[in-house]
């Protein structure tokens, strides 16, 4: 095994595209994802890689260090619904984060799908939440009969109602649907958005390079419905997803995740990641089920020195009472969106 660590700009260094690209990794590993939270809060960003004795890389991670009015923390890897570290044993993950335990910092980390981080008894488990998956190499006979039946009556049911899909390629729709992502998050969950600088981030490295898709649904030209998926290594990621309550009825949601795997099967995908929800969004588990498909628990573990240089400055009530105000109802839409803009890059 190498013993040798390197860091690198995973942005910038052809490094980190060629081992990520080798490996099976998810999109939020991608040089791509990485600038897109990089360049949106200016974070700084490092990727430590372990070398074999031909100076080939063959495991790594990438970490924010990020240093705020919260303190001084190490983040493996900010804003991505999952992040396991690309390591295949004990060994390789031990000699990887020595150089992060002697920086005296919490260290966080969001694993799926590698198991080797849940056994070390220095991380804590202080969060989950759920994902689901759905495989694409059934015929697509095979996907709509998979579909709870109450699932198919919907997309039914949308097909009659006339509502149409479209592939945004104009950043106007981008825009709309923004605001449409900004009203949902503020007015159903009290919460806030993430500024509009990431999500146009987004566009510049995934959807105009072809990486990814803005998938809208409209009725009588108006848009009710929307979400971004991003594309890699034959996988179609569901980011981010915004709809009209009052259309609800319509059942734009069922046409529209519908629509998304039939492109990406018809595109060569062999895999649909319904993404990251909450353990308590009840109702958004339940529709990601209704697709069929595979389930499975996302475990949000910490490191917490002994002794830490880590202070923050920030009464711990604060963000969420911030976060209240902002999003009350009476507060008008460009308050909240400029309020994301100052506080969310602290969410983290």
């Amino acid at each position: 095994m190498g013993t040798n660590i390197c860091c690198i700009d995973p942005c910038a260094d052809p490094l980190w595209k060629s081992f990520v690209d080798a490996q099976e990794s998810s999109v939020f590993h991608s040089p791509e994802w990485i600038r897109v939270v990089a360049e949106t809060y200016s974070f700084e960003v490092k990727a430590y890689l372990l070398l074999d004795a031909c100076s080939r890389p063959i495991a790594g991670f990438p970490v924010c260090n990020i240093s705020d009015l919260r303190g001084k923390r190490l983040v493996v890897f900010p804003f991505s619904d999952y992040y396991d570290p690309l390591v295949a044993t004990p060994e390789q993950w031990e000699l990887l984060l020595h150089p992060l335990l002697e920086q005296a910092l919490p260290i966080r980390f969001r694993c799926l799908h590698n198991e080797v981080p849940l056994h070390d008894p220095r991380f804590i488990l202080f969060n989950r939440a759920k994902w689901h998956g759905l495989d694409l190499t059934p015929g697509p006979d095979s996907l709509w009969r998979q579909l709870a039946p109450e699932c198919r009556r919907a997309v039914q049911k949308a097909q009659r109602a006339g509502l149409t899909v479209r592939r945004a390629t104009d950043p106007a729709l981008l825009r709309e649907f923004f605001e449409m992502h900004l009203g949902l998050r503020k007015q159903k969950y009290r919460l806030l958005a993430q500024p509009y600088r990431f999500f146009e981030h987004i566009w510049q490295h995934f959807i105009e390079p072809g990486h990814g898709t803005l998938m809208t649904i409209h009725h009588q030209g108006q848009m009710i419905s929307g979400a971004i998926f991003l594309r890699r290594q034959g996988k179609s990621v569901y980011k981010f997803g915004a709809s009209k309550p009052e259309f609800l009825s319509l059942r734009p949601n069922d046409l529209l995740l519908w629509t998304a795997i039939q492109d990406a099967q018809q595109s060569g995908d062999r895999y649909f990641d319904f993404g990251l929800s909450d353990w308590d969004q009840q109702g958004l588990i339940a529709f990601k089920r209704k697709f069929g498909g595979e389930e499975k628990t996302i475990s949000f573990l910490e490191y917490r020195p002994e002794i830490s240089i880590n202070r923050s400055q920030l009464p711990p009530d604060l963000l969420p009472t911030l976060t209240a105000l902002f999003t009350d109802p009476t507060v008008p839409d460009i308050v909240t969106e400029r309020a994301g803009e100052l506080l969310y890059r602290f969410f983290v």
